[in-house]
């Protein structure tokens, strides 16, 4: 079913209006190339240009992941930017070694777990969000400045100039920029740097205009000369903490925005944090994702170990489907009760990770029923067969906007990225005179305990970094690249990856069959989240029939990936239609 689907999909998008007759160059979103030299995937077909540009010149993976990244804070910046944070994850060739970078936003040092409580009640989401209270400090910047230093061939200045010059002659303004505009155009009013930037004449750039950041280019060009300093400490940092505690709301606006407490030392404290990567074995292969406080590695491992003791590549659709379901809803329900910050708690990698715990919770899956949710956690520090004692756990509202990348150079060194302001725009608040928006990452804290009385591992607190759900991947045969894959979508990240591993390791799909096939995201709740071909599929009337109930969304998660071919060419994959399609990219098609 899912491969059927996947294929009609991919041909509507294969026959839409594409270059000129005779012209050198593919369309410019094409959701697949395969070919030699190195390959880059992203959402932005100007963002994945860039860092095949940089492969092209010699660059390797991480010097093109970086300049990516810059591009994508031009021409994606509703998702991404120098105003956020993110998790990178890296292969290195020669060692066949895998590395993490957490450069995850922290909390500012006056932060309390009462940071979004007022008079003993929880703030509604939204006004959170849109708030000074929501920043935190950006580890994105300091990330890329870490990843050339460690793995990289340029420097910072060199792989931040073409994002520069791309934000300072502009790119077209496409339907899915329009729309992000649009959407948010009620809080981006509010904000006079934000209105002035976003909102000219009151209305979003048209679609096929030209789109100019000037702002965002001198600002990268400080940064760049300055080695960062200009943020971490000097006039970047002044002008983000300046917007942080007296946000620059338009007068006359009804907003409640309530300000932060961020001070320049908070900047000059922050420090990247390289981290071992999750690993776990699946069906005899290696994967490697990313730790704590990252969710997704431990979450889609402990998924995979669930799934370990079924054989899926015999299942029925309806079969395959109801294990992957489950099997997140149990890995939802450990993600929720014990992964944090590990700075500030104990977070038990390895228990969740083992194949003892996901024994344990693999027995509770029946074959012609479905698990009341919101299913309980259980203790992977001493793990109990059929049993869940850790107390009630349910998921809570969050964003679902990020971007990935995922790059391959000609050496075969590998990286996968996600990075994100966490909600779409993030708090709504560009920094004034200086081009870029604020996160809103403080909001992946819980605002409080779930159970009253009982501590939690994500609650807020001074310098401490929020729980995320990204899940940049990497998969390994015998220590060299089988694929490496992830998405943005919020908790749906988690679920997203999994189902695109599982399809294509276990049910053969090809990658780009993988990545276009409608997803559903179980993440412990009574109805499990899906798009409208899912729920519309034979397979789904079987699921129903078992007991599962379904809930429309209209998209989740928007997939990059690279895979190595059986001959060593790259093969580069991206969404078809989600986020209106991605822009897969080779150095040499062939």
């Amino acid at each position: 079913m899912l491969r059927t689907v996947a294929a009609l999909t991919l041909s509507v998008v294969l026959v839409a209006p594409a270059a000129a007759a005779g012209a050198a160059e593919p369309p410019l979103r094409v959701p697949e190339q395969v070919g030699w030299g190195g390959a880059v995937s992203s959402v932005d077909p100007d963002a994945s240009q860039i860092g095949i540009d940089v492969l092209r010149r010699g660059g390797n993976a991480v010097d093109a992941a970086v300049a990516t990244a810059a591009a994508l804070g031009v021409t994606d910046p509703f998702s991404a930017g120098i105003g956020g944070g993110g998790f990178f994850v890296h292969y290195d060739a020669r060692t066949h070694r895998v590395s993490t970078l957490d450069g995850r936003e922290t909390a500012p040092r006056a932060a309390t777990d009462q940071l979004f409580v007022e008079n003993g009640t929880p703030l509604p989401f939204a006004e959170a969000m849109t708030s000074g209270l929501s920043v935190g400090v950006p580890g994105t910047p300091k990330t890329w400045q870490d990843a050339l230093r460690k793995w990289g061939t340029l420097n910072l200045r060199e792989a931040m100039a073409p994002a520069e010059a791309l934000a300072r002659r502009g790119f077209l303004v496409d339907r899915t920029f329009n729309q992000q505009i649009t959407s948010n155009a009620a809080r981006f009013a509010d904000f006079t740097s934000t209105r002035e930037l976003y909102l000219p004449g009151g209305q979003p750039p048209a679609i096929g205009s030209t789109f100019r950041n000037p702002q965002l280019a001198d600002t990268y060009r400080e940064l760049a000369h300055t080695n960062l300093a200009s943020l971490y400490g000097g006039a970047v940092g002044r002008d983000l903490v300046q917007t942080v505690r007296t946000p620059p709301v338009v007068p006359g606006s009804t907003r409640n925005v309530r300000s932060g407490a961020m001070e320049i030392s908070d900047l000059a404290r922050y420090q990247v944090e390289r981290r071992d990567p999750t690993h776990t074995r699946y069906r005899g292969l290696d994967v490697y994702g990313m730790a704590a406080p990252s969710s997704g590695g431990t979450t889609v491992g402990e998924a995979l170990n669930i799934l370990e003791s079924t054989d899926l590549a015999k299942a029925t659709d309806v079969e395959y489907l109801h294990r992957f379901i489950e099997s997140t809803k149990l890995s939802f329900a450990d993600r929720l009760r014990w992964v944090g910050d590990p700075a500030f708690s104990r977070v038990p990698t390895e228990g969740i990770l083992s194949q003892k715990f996901a024994d344990s919770r693999a027995c509770l899956i029946k074959s012609d029923a479905v698990l009341p949710a919101p299913q309980p956690a259980a203790d992977p520090r001493n793990p109990q067969a059929c049993e869940a004692t850790a107390g009630l756990s349910a998921l809570r509202e969050d964003a679902e906007r990020t971007t990935h990348l995922t790059v391959a150079d000609r050496w075969g060194n590998v990286v996968a990225y996600t990075l994100t302001i966490e909600a779409e725009g993030g708090s709504g608040i560009v920094v004034p005179g200086r081009g870029f928006l604020l996160n809103n990452e403080l909001t992946d804290f819980e605002f409080v305990a779930p159970t009253a009385g009982v501590p939690h591992p994500n609650l807020p607190g001074p310098g401490k970094r929020p729980r995320s759900s990204m899940a940049p991947t990497i998969v390994l045969d015998h220590g060299k690249v089988v694929l490496a894959v992830g998405s943005p979508g919020g908790s749906t990240i988690i679920t997203t990856v999994t189902q695109i591993l599982t399809a294509r390791l276990d049910r053969k799909m090809s990658l780009q069959e993988a990545i276009a096939a409608p997803r559903a995201s179980q993440r412990n709740a009574a109805t499990t989240p899906a798009e409208a071909a899912f729920i519309a599929s034979a397979a789904a009337q079987g699921l129903t029939a078992i007991g599962h109930r379904f809930s429309q969304n209209a998209e989740i998660g928007a997939a990059t990936a690279v895979e190595r071919a059986s001959d060593g060419r790259w093969r580069a994959v991206a969404e078809p239609t989600r986020r209106g399609g991605g822009a897969a990219r080779v150095v040499k098609v062939g």
